[in-house]
């Protein structure tokens, strides 16, 4: 990721503190503003100028990157630490409300997940990977409906990030990763 600093000499303490304070406001703005936020922004709800935001992430995208990607790269560790569950209806229908509970906090996760803009190519195909392996265990189990694709599954994902975001926004307490789910099952099972 853009935020690797393991070449560069370690960052002292006031900046270490700076960077995660930065990190901490860009996941906060780009979960309310999307990626729309710009730099300045950023650096005036962190009460930074924005010099320091630039000391630490050279670009827009780069900050971005730090903080989006790393959380992506974690759904697909969990989807790949789920690979071998006892129960894999269990553990794909579990992931997938996880994502979903998780994402949709983030308007800018959800656009990223949506679009791919900024995602790198490989973590696409990662996070793919992972979502069918999950689902073929699930519908070798007889828990997930066999007419579904690993793509299906992450085009209901992102349909659902998009309705989740919505309900939250009405303030109604529909679960919508409980009714995609349900859809996805096998019928009685």
């Amino acid at each position: 990721m853009g935020d690797d600093h393991s070449s560069a000499r370690p960052l002292r303490a006031d900046a270490r503190r700076n960077r995660e304070r930065v990190l901490q406001i860009a996941q906060e703005a780009l979960a309310s503003d999307g990626l729309t936020i710009s730099f300045d922004e950023i650096a005036r709800r962190a009460g930074f100028g924005v010099g320091t935001v630039y000391r630490h992430f050279p670009t827009k995208e780069a900050l971005f990157e730090a903080v989006l990607l790393g959380r992506i790269e974690r759904f697909v560790a969990d989807a790949r630490a789920l690979a071998t569950a006892e129960d894999p209806g269990k553990a794909f229908f579990a992931w997938f409300a996880k994502v979903v509970e998780q994402a949709s906090e983030s308007q800018a996760l959800c656009d990223m997940l949506d679009s791919g803009a900024g995602m790198k190519v490989s973590l696409q195909d990662d996070l793919g990977r992972a979502v069918a392996r999950l689902l073929v265990r699930a519908q070798r189990a007889g828990a997930a409906r066999g007419d579904l694709a690993g793509e299906d599954v992450l085009d209901l994902l992102r349909g659902c990030l998009v309705a989740e975001r919505r309900a939250r926004a009405r303030g109604a307490t529909v679960r919508m990763a409980d009714v995609v789910c349900d859809g996805m099952r096998v019928k009685g099972a």
